[in-house]
């Protein structure tokens, strides 16, 4: 695929990522786990955790596809992309909870899109090792994130609980495909940047 190609696709990607609705190719994780009543609150609580998540999802989607676009290598491509078919699932369960909670998803979501289109750009043009050790981190973060959803969330909520342990599992998977692909380990400061990039995300997909 050229350059062109390349783009236009990313561009059809961005699109369809932001407004249209995403099919799974995987069973929903809560299909087989009873929705118990929960108060308002509770899942005004919920709804407000997933679209976090889901805003997370956005994200994968657009700087797997950035760092896809600049590398040079087409394993690498083909790692990245596989791995974001997988987020593709992701995105389709957190939105699916999302509407049984009654919630929303960010007025943001096509800004989210664009920056982390963005930093997955930067990351692939720096070549193969920094790239992939970029795709590690941030699945190691994200893990971490879900982790602590998992605590976070309404105790009766054993729905999103099912699909945030599914989405904790590809994480640390994908993590460890890209260290056994050759990821490099990042600096520590970069890796306080992420982390500080990811908690003003948390912070304002939590409202907006």
């Amino acid at each position: 695929m050229n350059t062109l190609d390349r783009l236009i696709a990313t561009f059809d990607l961005g699109l369809r990522t932001v407004f249209a609705t995403p099919h799974a190719s995987r069973p929903y994780p809560a299909a087989a786990t009873p929705d118990a009543g929960m108060g308002e609150a509770d899942k005004s609580r919920a709804a407000a955790l997933m679209r976090v998540n889901h805003v997370g999802e956005i994200c994968a989607q657009a700087l797997y596809a950035g760092q896809a676009f600049t590398t040079r290598n087409e394993k690498v491509r083909a790692e990245l992309e596989r791995a974001a078919r997988e987020e593709t699932d992701h995105l389709a369960w957190c939105e699916q909870r999302i509407t049984e909670l009654g919630g929303r998803k960010s007025l943001l979501n096509p800004l989210w899109f664009g920056g982390a289109f963005s930093m997955g750009v930067v990351a692939g043009l720096m070549g193969d090792k920094w790239n992939l050790g970029f795709l590690a981190e941030t699945e190691r973060q994200v893990e971490a994130h879900l982790d602590g959803h998992l605590q976070k969330l309404p105790e009766a909520d054993a729905r999103s609980r099912a699909v945030v342990e599914q989405m904790k599992t590809d994480e640390a998977r994908h993590a460890q495909t890209a260290i056994d692909h050759g990821a490099a380990p990042l600096p520590a400061p970069v890796k306080l940047a992420m982390r500080v990039a990811a908690d003003v995300m948390r912070q304002t997909a939590s409202r907006v």
